[in-house]
């Protein structure tokens, strides 16, 4: 690893992409100060910073949504200017963003051939096109899907498939493994791979740093605007990494005491929500045989005060159906909640809120933020009845002011100030204001999506210590999340969902990540015990709970 040199000097034939003096400065911030990047063909290259240090104001110049103030790109040895990412998708440059930019409205097929008509039409040619490259890399998108459909890790691989539909010969991908379990993980892995054999190069940006040394061929790391290094896969740990990075040691999300207490916070009891629209959809999200299909199916969980209960799942199980059920942005369709003893299914979401209930939402752009309002308006965002922010019927913009400050004092909110709009900010610090506006109402129950995903390692251990400090104080938490050694890490039980229904349950003190992701395919019911067999191989035995355990749990 060289904390201090510039990456190696490599022939210049062999180079696919050359960032040199990258300079970008916006009002009041330098994001990026004489940046330095060469990517090799046929290569991973992973580029990797604390949040705000930078990545994706540099990308987004590569791609040709910002200009540089000063500095130059060169792809296959010649320097180039880019107006628009038009210009840089022309020149093989390929851009799959950590929040996706696909029109939820429009099908898969229209997403991906949206301003690219002219290369396979919009009709059978696109389609077979489509076809092609999801069978060749295992992508799995279906063509005539609505994207407003589709769960999150769906989005992400028509994101990756639209980037290869249009030729890219270097892909960009913003923290492509946020919402992947390890098999997935491994799948995306080997399609990197195989990307590379062909001679294309991937820039990946990463926070999760064992991953970015088992997949990387080179790593540059930039701290606070600047590159401060670069390190070599093979001789790197994640602990020397973070520590290039932040200046810290690796976190973990571990939690070694248990705080749980008999004290019900939240009962959940046959939940049952039916798709909108009644009928389920078959191939190509056509009608199957009008059969009601339920994305959440006779659901039932206690969670106590002082607990926290994980939900592992892929993507699309009806981990976002129980969240809205749960919130009051959906109706149920039978079942009942109740909350600190009281029936609260009927509840509007603000009654909900007001009552206890904090959310962290698993997509902060969509559902967390008013990108283009100030950070004090966000403040106020989902909580305009609750002190600071009112007084009795008015709202209070210096009260919701003040608190705004000290959330960002509180929670290392890297900002300029509180009037920049929340799009200026980095997504990590996008998601500490979040987290510091729910943890600020004192909720008696969390209901926390994703809460670490596309954040860096130090602010990974800040939201993972105000969980467990609130969690220590009797706050119930429902943890959703892709990261599985978070949801080990924090969790006090552990629920499987599948198919909308709450299948397994495992002892967080023993499951390991790859037996986890295994029950989440639906290959193991019951409790899910740790085993080892004479060999030393390890594995997991599903043991099927008697009516009383069941219940029980």
């Amino acid at each position: 690893m060289d904390a201090s040199s510039s990456p190696p000097l490599t022939a210049a034939s062999q180079i696919a992409v050359e960032l040199a003096g990258i300079t970008k400065r916006f009002p009041g911030v330098v994001a990026n100060h004489d940046i330095h990047l060469s990517v090799r063909k046929g290569t991973v290259h992973a580029l990797v910073g604390e949040n705000g240090a930078g990545k994706s104001t540099l990308m987004k110049i590569l791609y040709g949504m910002q200009k540089p103030d000063e500095g130059t790109i060169t792809v296959d040895g010649e320097q180039v200017a880019f107006a628009s990412p038009g210009d840089a998708i022309a020149r093989g440059i390929g851009m799959v963003h950590q929040h996706f930019m696909l029109a939820d409205n429009l099908t898969v097929l229209e997403n991906v051939v949206l301003g690219s008509e002219k290369l396979y039409g919009i009709g059978a040619g696109a389609r077979k096109k489509i076809r092609e490259i999801s069978d060749r890399y295992g992508l799995g998108v279906r063509p005539d899907a609505l994207v407003e459909d589709l769960g999150v890790a769906e989005r992400q691989r028509v994101e990756i498939l639209k980037v290869l539909f249009r030729g890219a010969r270097t892909l960009i991908l913003d923290e492509p493994t946020a919402v992947l379990v390890p098999q997935e993980v491994d799948a995306l892995f080997g399609n990197l791979r195989e990307l590379k054999s062909e001679g294309l190069s991937v820039i990946f940006i990463s926070h999760k740093l064992g991953e970015v040394l088992s997949v990387a061929d080179d790593i540059t790391v930039i701290r606070r605007g600047t590159t401060v290094g670069t390190a070599v896969p093979a001789e790197t740990t994640p602990r020397q990494l973070a520590e290039l990075m932040v200046g810290s040691e690796l976190p973990t999300p571990e939690t070694s005491e248990s705080t749980v207490t008999d004290r019900a916070v939240l009962s959940v009891e046959g939940l049952t929500v039916y798709a909108a629209g009644g009928a389920s959809l078959g191939v190509e999200g056509q009608p199957a045989t009008g059969e009601v299909k339920k994305v959440l199916d006779d659901v039932t969980f206690t969670i106590h005060a002082g607990e926290v209960m994980g939900i592992a799942g892929v993507e699309g199980n009806g981990q976002t159906e129980l969240i809205d059920a749960l919130i009051g942005t959906k109706h149920a369709d039978s079942g009942t909640i109740t909350f600190l003893g009281e029936d609260i299914t009927p509840w509007p979401t603000r009654k909900r809120r007001e009552s206890g209930v904090g959310y962290i939402p698993e997509d902060r752009h969509r559902q967390g933020l008013l990108l283009e309002s100030p950070l004090w308006e966000n403040r106020i965002l989902g909580h305009v009845t609750e002190k600071p922010n009112a007084k009795g019927f008015w709202l209070d913009p210096k009260g919701a002011q003040a608190d705004t400050r000290r959330i960002v004092e509180e929670y290392d909110v890297r900002t300029p100030g509180i009037d920049v709009t929340a799009a200026s900010l980095s997504g990590g610090n996008q998601q500490k204001l979040i987290v510091g506006r729910e943890m600020s109402h004192d909720p008696k129950f969390l209901i926390a999506a994703h809460p670490t995903r596309g954040v860096d390692v130090g602010a990974q251990a800040q939201i993972w210590d105000r969980i467990r400090e609130a969690r220590r104080e009797g706050l119930a938490v429902l943890l959703i999340s892709a990261d599985l050694d978070e949801l080990i890490g924090l969790s006090d039980t552990l629920r499987v969902i599948y198919d909308g229904k709450l299948v397994a349950d495992a002892d967080p003190a023993t499951i390991t990540p790859e037996e986890l992701g295994s029950a989440m395919t639906g290959a193991a019911s019951g409790h899910l015990e740790h085993t080892e067999d004479a060999e030393g191989t390890e594995g997991t035995e599903a043991v099927e709970a008697t009516e009383g355990e069941s219940d029980a749990r």
